[in-house]
């Protein structure tokens, strides 16, 4: 590999001092390199477009955390890029390398060794807007109760057959990436992210017994907004990778599936997941 791109959160790498000195590291070493800002340092979030990667790009080096990583990985997925996050935030799951060691990584990248871990994304479209084009998530797909502290009635149907109506403040549809993030947060499952499965997880479920239900990743998942008065006047919004995406009026639904395209992640250290979590576990119990 000799031509990389940065895609950077300027709030992580303030006045850009190690994007520029990273750029200038890999043009010594005789490689390109041109840099992206994905977060300004006036707090606000730019979408990274596939076309801001050059053609020839072979790498994509993400400097931040977890959350630039998840959205440089979803913004830039057609071009079939890898990436590998460098954390520049706190502790995360996704990035592998630290500041410390991105140096040693550009070196080892230039002289193609590596590994790169495929992981499987969501689409999610809404039927009844057809000019709506689909949008992706790496981690998840949340549908939630917007606006005043009451619940919202989802009703969730896998491949045309009703599963169950779920009353709280909503669900999370996630990939296995994903299964670290909110999904672990509303108390679902830690899956081995290489794994190819959908987890729904209800966000405070009003019932006793509330479940996290496995399914398969090649099921086609229809979650309908229920109106639970007399109004109809009951809104969700549906967040990518939380971020907005839509607002969902009642009697309207979302189709979310498997992406056909696929996050290509960088990776050097052969440590197995289960390794990393037990690690992780034992730093925050």
């Amino acid at each position: 590999m000799k031509r990389f791109a940065i895609i950077v959160n300027a709030l992580k790498d303030r006045n850009l001092e190690e994007t520029k000195r990273l750029c200038s590291y890999i043009k010594t070493r005789g490689g390109s390199c041109l840099y992206i800002i994905s977060v300004d340092d006036k707090e606000g979030t730019q979408k990274v477009q596939a076309e801001d990667v050059p053609k020839d790009t072979e790498c994509i080096l993400v400097l931040g955390g977890d959350g630039t990583l998840i959205r440089a990985a979803r913004d830039t997925v057609e071009c079939g890029v890898p990436l590998i996050g460098v954390n520049m935030g706190t502790l995360g799951y996704l990035c592998e390398l630290e500041e410390t060691s991105v140096y040693e990584a550009v070196d080892a990248l230039m002289q193609d060794s590596y590994m790169i871990e495929e992981r499987m994304m969501l689409s999610g479209h809404l039927p009844g807007h057809p000019g709506e084009p689909a949008r992706r998530a790496l981690n998840d797909i949340v549908i939630h109760r917007t606006g005043a502290l009451s619940l919202v009635s989802l009703s969730v149907y896998v491949n045309g057959l009703y599963l169950n109506t779920f009353k709280g403040d909503g669900i999370i549809l996630s990939t296995p990436t994903g299964s670290t993030g909110y999904n672990l947060s509303a108390g679902g499952p830690i899956v081995d992210p290489k794994a190819e499965l959908l987890l729904l997880t209800p966000i405070n479920s009003h019932t006793l017994s509330p479940r996290s239900i496995v399914i398969d990743a090649q099921d086609e998942i229809v979650v309908e907004l229920v109106s639970r008065r007399v109004q109809q006047d009951e809104t969700a919004e549906v967040s990518f990778d939380g971020d907005h995406g839509w607002l969902l009026k009642a009697g309207e639904s979302i189709k979310i599936q498997k992406a056909g395209e696929r996050t290509k992640i960088l990776k050097f250290s052969k440590i197995s997941f289960l390794e990393i979590l037990r690690k992780k576990m034992q730093t925050f119990h």
